[in-house]
């Protein structure tokens, strides 16, 4: 990929104007107009470029982050220009004759505008390599087939349905999820380059059109999640004892009236809501139950903990689903108007928290680089549908009403999918093979397997049959993690079965299952009673717990479905040899980090070296000391605060602001992301202290009226100009890690601040275009200053290498 506009080197012939605020081109910018070659204007309240046609001999311009509603004309005569970003503007059209002109053009960056359609000479650009679209507002991307000379494309984030086969001839790079993709479908594209190509190949000797929803119902625990997904499939009302409540995930599919249902009921216990991430996809539809019986208009606490926990953690994670909210157990309720009156409320409340995200969203839109648009759900929420589970006519009505939602195409435009007829034909074959026993009831077999069980009745090579995998991989009919070394080679083509192993270990009652391990089973693992005992209480005392007990417990639950392959089974649970590799998957999806019950930390572990190679003991061998510690069990931050002490004035703070709040369960996430770069840690409900070497930093969760995450490092003894770029350093570690994490949860925003140090100060110092130098480790620092001091609103001064990353 070429090298970003805002990367070049300034050197001779440079011009560099970026974040002046201006409104104009300034007049020093054609002092020397054949001399230009580069033009740095971005971060400015630019509306116009009147003149730059002036700069002749100009190859680099970034006019990125202004205010421009129309892409300049001007622009064509500059034919020497290689590189133009003018993202992040307003810019809506895009005039003809434009392109053609500039025959030198390699890099074009357009993204974030409001682009709807592109010009039909773009294709004459005949030097076009990179080109960057994402968060426009593009239908379709025929103008782009033609171009000789492209090789990255990035459309991300438009409202495209096809992509043209021809588009893909020569591309290196491709990326182009959330777009309404009907062909090639977003799964397709999210297996790249190589499965859109075995796509079109396919698609050649037969196409169908399928229509598919993945359905998530969520909600707090008891509220009749189950009841509702199970009454749904079959067509009347089912009855689920509470014994029977969902643990964990349970996945049912259903076909009816030409669209195939993927459900997936989420248990709605917090403690399962840690492994939700591993499963929750974006664009699905979402079910929410409220237990109307339960829910109280005179307890605000009601509304917050059975609509708006969910209500934010959906538009935070998911913000494109479509959200029916169903108001459940109504046959408890005392009557009819108690029912309408709760309806009446939970509406009125949602109305007035979406309006107010809604407001948050916008202001984010103006000050977060590469915002979508913040339209979110808001029109999207369906009315509240109260349901009585227990009456066959509710029922109907409810199958009836999610059937009439899914096949609107304004809130489901990616239901229909456009598919080579095979991809269908190996879905169905794989269920035939399950009810016909050539595939094990625990629907766990190999790649190798599977694809000779296909390979009789159709003639399919690895990649292609690789490429038809991660498509019903990506729409929940399999689970295939190809990705994790240790399980590429496995197909979970029964998710279900996958989702029971993670019960096992990640449930509200683990306690109790530990304590309900059979003697004999103990014995055949060599543990004492004792030793069970200690389990417990390391638990409940740290969240930790230890490999062996996990080992015992998937072992159970692998036996509830009556596995008879002992190999797989150790596979999985492992034995008192080896750990399995169930357990290497929960620390894959970060549920839980690796630790020893007798000695947590090495305090003499080395300082790690990037371009050293580390060496550690073998992962896969059992150390019967080895267990697992789960932040989100932690109860407690007394072991952070014996270690790390009181903080102090000196300390250099950072500290990154969510809008509009902090997720449930991020930063947790976050320390266990953290904790495996830094071996010297101490972990606490909502604090982590690590260190490396004589660095010594503290991460903080702080759920205030703006809720942050505070970076906090001891200020360096001594001269600290030879310590503190080390200090900056694990700083842009931690923040790299944060905005890795943001990924998942598409509506967040950040913004990172260092607070003054002045004793009774509340001011603060704001950071400006900070993600390039999180993102790029080679980027010593970034201009926000080149002052050696800084300034508060009230006087304060500091150094500036003490507030932000630069000059270090």
């Amino acid at each position: 990929m070429m090298a970003p506009l805002n990367g070049c080197p300034q050197k001779k012939g440079d011009k560099d104007f970026s974040m002046k605020r201006l409104k104009e081109l300034p007049k020093d910018l054609f002092n020397d107009v054949e001399g230009t070659v580069e033009v740095k204007l971005q971060s400015n309240r630019l509306k116009n470029v009147n003149g730059i046609s002036q700069l002749v001999n100009l190859t680099c311009l970034n006019l990125s982050k202004n205010e421009l509603f129309e892409f300049p004309e001007e622009i064509k005569e500059l034919s020497h220009l290689e590189k133009l970003n003018i993202s992040q503007n307003n810019i809506k059209i895009i005039p003809s004759r434009v392109f053609p002109s500039l025959p030198k053009l390699q890099l074009l960056k357009m993204n974030t505008n409001r682009i709807e359609q592109l010009p039909l000479d773009l294709n004459q650009c005949g030097s076009l390599s990179n080109l960057i679209l994402s968060n426009n507002c593009l239908k379709d991307a025929q103008a782009l087939v033609g171009l000789p000379s492209l090789k990255e494309l990035y459309v991300e984030n438009n409202r495209i349905t096809d992509l043209p086969q021809q588009l893909f001839e020569n591309l290196v790079k491709f990326k182009g999820s959330g777009n309404p993709l009907r062909k090639p479908p977003e799964e397709v594209c999210a297996g790249g380059l190589r499965d859109i190509r075995s796509y079109f190949a396919m698609l050649k000797d037969n196409a169908e059109t399928v229509k598919t929803v993945k359905a998530m119902f969520l909600g707090s625990s008891m509220a009749g999640k189950s009841t509702l997904c199970r009454s749904f499939e079959r067509g009347c009302p089912v009855e689920v004892d509470e014994a029977d409540r969902t643990v964990g995930i349970d996945i049912i599919k259903v076909e009816s009236n030409g669209v195939r249902f993927y459900f997936w009921d989420f248990a709605g216990h917090e403690e399962y809501y840690f492994t939700h991430h591993v499963f929750i996809t974006p664009k699905a539809f979402v079910i929410l139950a409220i237990d109307l019986f339960r829910y109280s208009t005179d307890d605000p606490q009601s509304f917050t903990e059975q609509v708006q926990f969910w209500i934010s953690n959906i538009q935070l994670r998911v913000p494109e689903s479509v959200l029916l909210i169903v108001g459940t157990h109504i046959d408890q309720c005392p009557d009819e108007a108690d029912v309408n009156k709760k309806k009446r409320d939970i509406e009125q409340k949602l109305e007035h928290l979406l309006t107010e995200k809604m407001e948050n969203l916008k202001m984010l839109k103006r000050k977060l680089e590469d915002s979508k648009d913040p339209s979110l759900f808001l029109e999207q929420v369906l009315e509240l549908m109260p349901i009585d589970c227990t009456r066959s006519d509710d029922v109907k009505k409810f199958q009836a009403h999610v059937y009439d939602v899914v096949k609107r195409k304004d809130l489901f435009p990616h239901i229909e999918r456009t598919l080579p007829g095979i991809y269908q034909e190996v879905d169905n074959s794989i269920q035939v093979q399950i009810e016909s026993d050539d595939i094990p009831k625990h629907g766990i077999v190999t790649f190798d397997d599977l694809l000779s069980l296909q390979s009789s009745q159709m003639k399919l090579d690895s990649e292609s049959f690789g490429s038809i995998l991660r498509y019903l991989h990506g729409i929940g009919a399999i689970v295939w993690y190809e990705k994790i070394k240790l399980l590429e080679k496995m197909v979970f083509v029964r998710p279900a079965v996958l989702i029971s192993l993670f019960k096992a270990i990640v449930r509200h009652d683990l306690v109790k299952q530990i304590e309900d391990i059979p003697e004999l089973q103990l014995r055949r693992e060599d543990v004492l009673q004792k030793q069970r005992r200690t389990w417990v209480l390391d638990f409940e005392q740290k969240a930790t717990l230890s490999n062996v007990a996990m080992n015992i417990l998937v072992r159970r639950q692998l036996e509830r479905f009556d596995f008879a392959d002992e190999d797989l089974i150790k596979e999985l649970a492992g034995n008192g040899r080896r750990t399995g590799k169930l357990l290497h998957l929960l620390q894959h999806f970060e549920v839980c980090l690796p630790t020893k019950i007798t000695s947590p930390l090495n305090a003499d572990a080395p300082e790690f070296q990037p371009k050293r190679k580390w060496r550690s003991s073998n992962p896969d061998v059992l150390d019967p000391d080895a267990a697992c510690l789960f932040p989100s069990f932690l109860r407690s931050n007394d072991v952070v605060i014996k270690n790390w002490g009181s903080d102090k004035r000196s300390d250099l703070t950072v500290q990154v602001y969510f809008l509009p709040e902090l997720p449930h369960g991020f930063f947790h996430r976050l320390i266990i992301k953290t904790c495996t770069f830094y071996p010297t840690h101490w972990v606490g409900k909502d604090l982590c202290f690590f260190m490396s070497g004589t660095k010594m930093m503290l991460l903080k969760e702080k759920h205030e009226v703006d809720p942050f995450i505070e970076i906090r490092l001891r200020e360096p003894h001594g001269d600290i100009s030879t310590e503190i770029k080390k200090f900056w350093e694990m700083i842009r570690n931690v923040m790299h890690r944060i905005t890795v994490l943001t990924q998942e949860w598409p509506g967040l925003g950040l913004q990172v601040h260092s607070p003054c140090k002045e004793t009774g100060c509340s001011d603060y110092f704001q950071w400006r275009d900070w993600k390039d130098w999180v993102d790029r480790p080679g980027l010593d620092s970034y201009a926000i200053t080149q002052e050696e001091t800084v300034t508060c609103r009230n006087g304060h001064t500091r150094r500036t290498e003490l507030i932000y990353p630069a000059n270090v």
